[in-house]
């Protein structure tokens, strides 16, 4: 089962591939569902990719592909709005299962297409520090998001230093509770906490590791640590 959103979106992109061949830019895509930000599309996309109904083309920020379509849309409420026809024209009151899309020719990347992630504030690569959830965006290409959903910290320290990862920097996370042992991770400490290091798992113990010979391990009790994300990429700005 698809949420009305999800299913307005995949309707839309299906409609604009079959017209153009050409998939909607993210700014469009917002326009179309009356979202209040890009980062609302991306978590939207996310979902319809985790569920198979669409693949993002690899290195294209603006190339989606349409694999399939649910077994029957959502009627009720007008579920496809005013939004399946491009130039404006609005749909029927139901809506019945479209044909399948046919494939997307290649088409050149759009640089312009950015998300607005949630920038919650700083975590620190030294000492853990409180982690604060702000308003804040950060602008972040699209093309280095993969899938599922993300937010950016700052991050704040020196410990990572040997993984490239720099004081400054903004660590790129994919929200998950559940990692391996030796990825690079978001852990709240006791909850409240936050803090950048790889995880391993040692004698029934939590340890987290710095990349950096000039601080030491953490060990903490496994009710006392809390994955909050794997690091998916970094963005440094150059002043």
């Amino acid at each position: 089962m698809l949420t009305r959103k999800q299913h307005e979106l995949l309707t839309f992109i299906q409609v604009r591939l079959e017209e153009s061949g050409i998939s909607p830019s993210f700014e469009e895509m917002k326009e179309a569902l009356d979202l209040k930000s890009k980062s609302g599309v991306h978590r939207l996309i996310s979902a319809l990719e985790e569920r198979g109904f669409i693949r993002r083309l690899p290195n294209r920020a603006r190339a989606l592909e349409v694999l399939r379509q649910p077994d029957s849309a959502v009627g009720k409420q007008g579920a496809v709005r005013q939004i399946a026809n491009a130039d404006g024209g609005a749909t029927g009151g139901s809506v019945t299962a479209l044909r399948p899309a046919p494939k997307a020719p290649p088409v050149p990347v759009a640089a312009n297409d950015v998300i607005e992630l949630p920038l919650h504030g700083k975590i620190a690569a030294g000492v853990p520090i409180e982690a604060l959830e702000t308003t804040a965006t950060l602008p972040v290409p699209a093309a280095l998001l993969g899938a599922g959903e993300h937010y950016a910290l700052e991050v704040s320290g020196d410990s990572m230093v040997e993984a490239g990862i720099f004081d400054g920097d903004y660590a790129l996370v994919r929200k998950t509770d559940m990692a391996r042992d030796g990825e690079i991770v978001v852990a709240l400490v006791r909850g409240e906490e936050a803090t950048l290091k790889y995880l391993h798992h040692e004698k029934g113990m939590v340890r987290l590791d710095p990349a950096n010979a000039a601080y030491d391990s953490q060990f903490y009790r496994p009710d006392e640590v809390t994955v909050q994300g794997k690091l998916a990429g970094l963005l440094r700005r150059y002043h």
